[in-house]
């Protein structure tokens, strides 16, 4: 198993509580303790989490978190504000504020490192936001190293990271995505809208390779249509040594509200019907054969299962099942 930042923060703490019990063996435990309640943490918050998958290895990354008003009307926008209110209330949430993540993922086969989605890039670095290439590098992993770029859509935090001052951000890598989602943004979408893939997408064009539903990125990582979101959305099955996980990018973009209210709609949802289909259809699977899932808005390290639960389907985060 792959050391993850999450056992060097787990360490830290094991190690921290052995001082303080040795400080209260001779007799100090109120000066360690006073000590250590003033002195600032210089502990960060885990930016990257590996784990096996068969003979895959899988890393998400934290490009970066967003706090701010909602989840209504964002999501729920259909709702009345108290409907989506006392949801959140009901799950231990804040009513009236939220926070967004985004995870971009690499998968390494032993062959060839595939990455899925580049966060929003170097113009939201400001903002705390961008900032997969520098958790690349903390990871160990030089992004000339990219094999394949797979664009699961083409909403601009998912593109935003594909070029870096003007440049290819992964200069060796190849690109794929689905004809669809290409031709809608590049010939049908309004020009304000796709200002994001004229920048980041067009210049590279000619490295771009299409696939539709089934269709294989390399042995063991296959697409799969779920479409809504955006015109060509789509997820991937990634399967190893009899292992499984599902990529499902933004299928659904709040680990309570678009799970729990499948049907409730999405403010960015292109087609809302479509999208909420595509949500019951993978998460009713991904709930009837309890398999677990990396999605792109998920709270932080983005990986879980789900069981059904009400109109919907309940959120679990992953502990250790991947440890053993």
């Amino acid at each position: 198993m792959v050391t993850s930042p999450f056992d060097v923060n787990r360490r830290s703490l094991l190690l921290g509580t052995a001082a303080l019990a040795g400080a209260a063996s001779a007799g100090v435990a109120g000066v360690g303790l006073a000590a250590a309640q003033d002195a600032p943490s210089t502990a960060e918050a885990p930016t990257w989490n590996r784990l096996s998958l068969g003979d895959f290895t899988v890393t998400t990354y934290l490009d970066g978190m967003r706090p701010g008003e909602g989840p209504h009307p964002i999501f729920g926008m259909d709702q009345p504000a108290e409907a989506v209110q006392d949801l959140m209330e009901e799950n231990f949430l804040p009513p009236s504020e939220f926070v967004n993540y985004f995870t971009p993922t690499l998968v390494d086969t032993g062959s060839e490192k595939i990455l899925f989605d580049t966060g929003l890039g170097a113009g939201a670095r400001e903002n705390g936001l961008g900032m997969l290439a520098a958790r690349l590098a903390a990871s160990g992993v030089d992004p000339a190293d990219i094999d394949v770029v797979v664009i699961t859509h083409m909403h601009g935090d998912h593109i935003g990271g594909l070029m870096e001052n003007g440049a290819p951000a992964f200069a060796n890598a190849r690109y794929v995505t689905t004809a669809r989602e290409y031709d809608y943004w590049t010939k049908e979408a309004d020009a304000e809208r796709a200002k994001g893939v004229v920048a980041n997408v067009v210049p590279l064009a000619e490295k771009f390779t299409f696939l539709s539903d089934g269709g294989e990125v390399v042995p063991g990582i296959t697409a799969m249509a779920a479409h809504g979101h955006t015109p060509g959305h789509t997820i991937y099955n990634i399967e190893s040594g009899g292992r499984r996980l599902v990529l499902t990018a933004d299928t659904a973009n709040h680990y309570v509200a678009s799970l729990q209210r499948p049907d409730w709609e999405v403010r960015f949802d292109m087609d809302k019907a479509a999208a909420a289909a595509s949500r019951k259809e993978v998460f009713g699977m991904l709930a009837a054969d309890r398999v677990p899932f990396i999605g792109y808005h998920m709270p932080f390290p983005a990986i879980g299962y789900v069981e059904p639960h009400g109109p919907g389907f309940r959120f679990v985060p992953v502990t250790y099942q991947f440890e053993v």
